[in-house]
């Protein structure tokens, strides 16, 4: 048996002390978990990923047509990129991250999806804020290529449009912010937003206010701390 706990990595960004761990749980089997904390507060976990690839899988099948380009907004540990990669539809994955000691992890292969990203000709890393992009459609997401539009826009950083890790994110989730960020998709391009929360039915109206067909989905997964089922949201809007 190997260590059962080792930090990977430590560094200072500027909105906190961002760490990078791995830990073996003998109880729950001899697989490396793999996790990211903000200070004290736990971003990411690779025991459970399965609603940040549902964030991938129901985002893009919302989307009709092909070629597709994606972006990806938080990082993380790679789950929702690798899993847009999966579909064969998409020729474009850019990942922004605010913070680019994550980005950097994945490239130097201290994640092991990195790898994956890495290899992959599709993927290109953008550091830089989301939430500033978002918010800019002369300029949007893709520096080499200023005000272009999107087929789909996945979403991944607060733990929901309530719970922020930031205050100033608060704004985002507004109808005119969303809006603005709206005006980076095609029509009838899609825009999906994970949630460790329940569904919230006033984001929900807010989103109704900007994209057709919105959808809450309820993800399910097994927790093994609680010994019992646990969920996240999946919000799903496609663009008139």
């Amino acid at each position: 048996m190997g260590l059962l706990f080792e930090e990977i990595d430590c560094q200072p960004s500027a909105i906190g002390e961002i760490s990078l761990r791995r830990r073996t749980i003998p109880a729950l089997g001899e697989r490396d978990i793999y996790e990211v904390k903000l200070g004290d507060e736990f971003l990411m976990s690779s025991m459970f990923p399965e609603a940040e690839i549902a964030l991938s899988k129901l985002g893009l099948a919302a989307v009709t047509g092909e070629p597709l380009s994606v972006v990806v907004g938080g990082l993380g540990l790679g789950y929702t990129a690798v899993a847009a990669l999966e579909d064969p539809r998409v020729n474009e994955l850019l990942i922004v991250d605010y913070l680019d000691t994550v980005i950097q992890w994945h490239r130097e292969g201290k994640v092991p999806l990195g790898k994956t990203l890495n290899a992959d000709s599709r993927t290109r890393y953008i550091h830089g804020s989301f939430f500033d992009m978002a918010v800019d459609p002369a300029g949007g997401f893709d520096p080499a290529a200023p005000g272009r539009q999107f087929d789909a826009i996945l979403l991944d950083i607060d733990h929901s449009p309530r719970a922020l890790l930031h205050a100033s994110n608060a704004s985002f989730y507004t109808v005119d912010s969303l809006g603005k960020m709206a005006r980076q998709l095609r029509s009838g391009g899609v825009f999906a937003l994970w949630s460790q929360d329940p569904p919230d039915a006033g984001f929900m109206a807010v989103m109704q206010q900007l994209f057709n067909a919105c959808d809450a989905h309820v993800v399910p997964f097994y927790n093994p701390f609680q010994s019992g089922e646990s969920t996240n949201t999946v919000y799903v809007g496609v663009q008139p």
